[in-house]
């Protein structure tokens, strides 16, 4: 415990880090996320086809694999980042995949007969997706995009194998100076775990507020 409470400001530092990489992520991963489920449920067979690919190919790589590629071979083709927003954006195009496809699972509770209604009316098909389908399926997935958000979280911590020094990475170098791991990852694992109950309590209470009934 005292070694946790010596070395409270690495700890904090990097728990304030990983905040960040996951918050920033997050919104570019929501972002993203809508647009491939936009595509992926609209009529041109083209947009159909590369959201497929792009949704199937970042949910078999794995992370790692990506982080490590985007960092040691970005540089190689003359595109230097800062490590931090390189993490960054692999999180963002990995995690979009995932939002995506809970969007689309969301778009599915949509009755149909809500989407013909717009197109009667004459709205577009962008029109009646953006203001019609879409806000009733994001409501109904909050608590997936939520679970989304908690597994971005933890992603966060490799980032620890590429140099940036997020939690993870502060507690391993604490371990290395103190030489108590049983004590300080402990304490990191209790912080991981209070950020994600704080997600799942706010998208609960999200989801109640935003609930449609049918």
């Amino acid at each position: 415990m005292e070694a946790l409470l010596d070395n409270a400001g690495p700890l904090l530092q990097g728990l304030l880090t990983t905040l960040w990489i996951a918050a920033v992520s997050g919104v570019g991963a929501l972002v993203l996320g809508v647009l491939v489920a936009a595509a992926r449920v609209s009529p041109v067979p083209v947009l159909r086809g590369v959201a497929f690919g792009y949704v199937q190919l970042f949910l078999n790589v794995p992370l790692l694999a990506l982080l490590v590629l985007f960092v040691f071979a970005l540089p190689d083709v003359g595109l230097l980042m800062p490590l931090t927003t390189t993490v960054v954006v692999v999180l963002v195009v990995y995690e979009a995949a995932y939002v995506a496809e809970a969007v689309r699972s969301g778009v599915n509770t949509v009755p149909l007969g809500q989407a013909e209604a717009a197109r009667a009316l004459g709205l577009t098909f962008l029109q009646s997706l953006r203001l019609v389908v879409l806000p009733q399926a994001v409501r109904a997935v909050v608590q997936p995009l939520g679970n989304v958000l908690i597994a971005l979280v933890m992603n966060t911590a490799l980032a620890a194998a590429v140099g940036v020094v997020e939690l993870t990475s502060a507690t391993n170098k604490v371990n290395l100076v103190e030489a108590q791991p049983i004590p300080i990852f402990a304490g990191a694992g209790v912080l991981y775990m209070l950020v994600a109950l704080t997600i799942g309590l706010l998208s609960g209470v999200v989801e109640r507020r935003v609930a449609i009934v049918r």
